[in-house]
């Protein structure tokens, strides 16, 4: 399959790797010289989605984003797949590493991804751009709209959708730029240096820019001390109220629109759903409080 990529004749090892939600085959590479590389591989109809990915890659290494630096990208096999190549990053998730750790080193190590998350967000989004909330509506809407006519009804769900109702004009005028697409404790490895690496820029959501803020949608709050330290380094210790409401506006419409998903496409994660949604109406208590109960500082 990748034997007329440039590269190919360097290389010395070629190993599967079968870790991962995404649906790019993947391969660990080692070459004449002894470089590590990682190689994905997906199906050509993917060309223009990946050459965006590996642009927007290469722009976040300029601009300083401790991440696998690309390498290169084009087309393989016959013209059937699109391949892009990428530095190997060694090192564990930091989703294996906070569970191991005080309160206090959780919530340095989110200080740490606080601060790279507004490195990637300070790479604005191209000028031409419609409104945000015309871009998440024209999504979401249909979404909780699904939810009214075919959800599984929770205690205290028309709480949630009282608050989405009553708070739509937060998103308007929204600052917007390029997103991650996907940041949380699994996309961020912890080298042997204890430096942070970001991962798997390969989730498109929302074409891979917005509200800078929408990205806490997938924040760790199975580890408060991370999370908190997470927002905490991203704002310099200071977030604003109009964070909070935005932070409850997107965790809570995440949340009561996955019912419908997991219903229908993953039923076995039903349940954690509907705790999730629970959980959300104990932190907000109720969608009263935009600042939830498991946010603290640590010393």
């Amino acid at each position: 399959m990748v034997t007329d990529i440039p590269m190919y004749d360097t290389f010395t090892k070629i190993r599967p790797i079968e870790k991962g939600m995404s649906g790019d085959k993947k391969y660990y590479i080692e070459t004449e010289g002894n470089k590590r590389l990682l190689l994905r591989v997906a199906d050509i109809s993917e060309y223009e989605q990946k050459k965006t990915e590996y642009e927007l890659m290469k722009k976040m290494v300029s601009i300083g984003v401790p991440m696998p630096v690309a390498i290169d990208f084009g087309i393989c096999n016959a013209d059937k797949n699109v391949y892009t190549l990428l530095e190997w990053i060694d090192g564990q998730e930091v989703e294996e590493i906070v569970p191991t750790l005080r309160e206090e080193e959780q919530y340095a190590l989110g200080v740490n991804s606080g601060k790279i998350l507004k490195t990637i967000h300070s790479h604005k989004a191209q000028k031409d751009t419609d409104d945000w909330s015309m871009r998440y509506f024209s999504v979401i809407d249909e979404r909780i709209n699904a939810f009214n006519s075919e959800g599984v009804p929770f205690f205290g769900n028309e709480k949630i959708l009282s608050f989405l109702q009553g708070n739509k004009h937060l998103l308007e005028n929204r600052h917007q730029c390029y997103h991650h697409g996907d940041y949380h404790i699994g996309n961020i490895i912890k080298s042997a240096n204890d430096q942070l690496f970001v991962i798997d820029w390969h989730t498109v959501d929302f074409d891979n820019y917005g509200d800078p803020w929408y990205e806490f949608n997938r924040i760790g709050v199975e580890y408060p001390a991370f999370a908190s330290g997470q927002i905490d380094g991203y704002f310099n210790g200071n977030p604003p109220e109009s964070f909070w409401m935005l932070l409850a506006y997107y965790l809570s419409a995440s949340a009561i629109t996955s019912v419908v998903w997991a219903k229908y496409f993953a039923p076995e994660r039903l349940n954690s759903i509907l705790q999730l949604n629970a959980d959300i109406l104990n932190w907000f208590e109720g969608m009263r409080n935009p600042i939830p109960t498991w946010y603290k500082k640590v010393n």
